[in-house]
């Protein structure tokens, strides 16, 4: 007797963005809500068109955009300066 296994088949890998860009999903019970969300980031970062999608069967938003984090504006420049500061003085997670 022999028994199938069914090994599940991975999910598509997303494209990893560009050096120093980051993808960015929002999702959100309304789109007013998601909006909200890339317009904080927009104020931080250069970044994409928001594109919005409808979100499970419940209604909601899921919208993506992206960010390029090599020009940051206020105070996305300043966190990610003492972020950095900060990461370098601790070990990371699995570090030895």
């Amino acid at each position: 007797m022999t028994s199938a296994h069914n090994t599940p088949t991975p999910a598509p890998a997303d494209p990893v963005p560009p050096a120093g860009y980051a993808d960015i999903r929002v999702v959100a019970a309304s789109p007013e809500t998601a909006r909200r969300v890339a317009e904080v980031l927009r104020r931080c970062f250069d970044s994409t068109e928001q594109r919005s999608y409808p979100a499970g069967h419940e209604g909601g938003t899921r919208l993506h955009l992206t960010v390029d984090t090599t020009r940051p504006a206020e105070p996305a420049r300043s966190w990610l300066a003492t972020s950095r500061a900060f990461a370098a003085d601790r070990p990371q997670h699995g570090d030895v």
